[in-house]
């Protein structure tokens, strides 16, 4: 098999079970806390807390924007069947960059592994992000290339892949739809607290001892759980978040 196709195939196998990276990820960070002996910075200190839930928040806001601006049926709304598209989105944070939904999904991710406190795992995983969504936004891609052709390669060849160029930025055509970003991104929200609550527990009791949670991730996890209920309910049980062409 050649590797464009290997590398095609490894890439729709990822998206399709990339649902099941986070356990991956809990499995491993597990692990370090356990057998890791000292910390980087103290798991307690709030301004650390501050720091890398901070950088899990720019990850939530470039996907806030992301999806603000996408219309139903475009390049960004892939399902766990398989990729999708009727339109090749190419403006706004899609004229800067191909891929900000990866983006903003490293950025989350990597204040939670920031927050583990390890060295050496941070930067393990910095390696294995990279791989893992290079072979998924390479499967993406070859999608994308096949369905639109000419018109994919002309967007590609001035649009960076991960790294935003803002010097490129077009503004969408589009209005921000606030009610798409809660309708899609609330489970994303709540799974982000949650790891970093996760993160806190396994710390304190394996460093200190004690079964605990620090109280500002206690009263972080009961805000994050009341908005994934009534966010969930609306969703599931209305038509407020419902926006059409979205």
């Amino acid at each position: 098999m050649a590797l464009a196709e290997e590398f095609e195939k490894t890439g729709n196998w990822l998206f399709r079970y990339r649902s099941y990276m986070p356990v991956v990820l809990y499995i491993m960070a597990t692990a370090v806390i356990i057998f890791e002996t000292k910390e980087l910075i103290s798991f307690h200190a709030l301004w650390w807390n501050l720091v890398c839930f901070g950088v899990s928040v720019l990850g939530m806001i470039i996907r806030a924007i992301t999806i603000g601006y996408t219309p139903k049926g475009t390049s960004g709304r892939n399902t766990k069947e398989g990729q999708i598209a009727e339109v090749l989105n190419t403006m706004g944070i899609y004229s800067v960059v191909r891929h900000p939904l990866y983006l903003g999904n490293f950025f989350m991710w990597l204040g939670v592994i920031l927050y583990t406190g390890s060295p050496w795992f941070i930067i393990f995983c910095l390696a294995f992000f990279w791989i893992y969504y290079e072979r998924i936004m390479f499967a993406e891609e070859q999608f994308i290339r096949k369905k639109f052709g000419e018109a994919y390669l002309e967007w590609s060849s001035r649009t960076p892949a991960f790294f935003p160029d803002f010097r490129k930025w077009q503004s969408s055509n589009l209005s921000f739809s606030y009610k798409n970003v809660m309708k899609r991104e609330y489970s994303g929200f709540f799974g982000t607290i949650f790891s970093f609550a996760y993160i806190n527990f396994i710390k304190n009791y394996f460093f200190d001892q004690q079964l605990w949670l620090d109280v500002k991730w206690q009263i972080g996890g009961i805000v994050g759980l009341i908005v994934l209920l009534i966010l969930r309910s609306l969703k599931k049980y209305t038509h407020v978040l419902h926006v059409e062409g979205r």
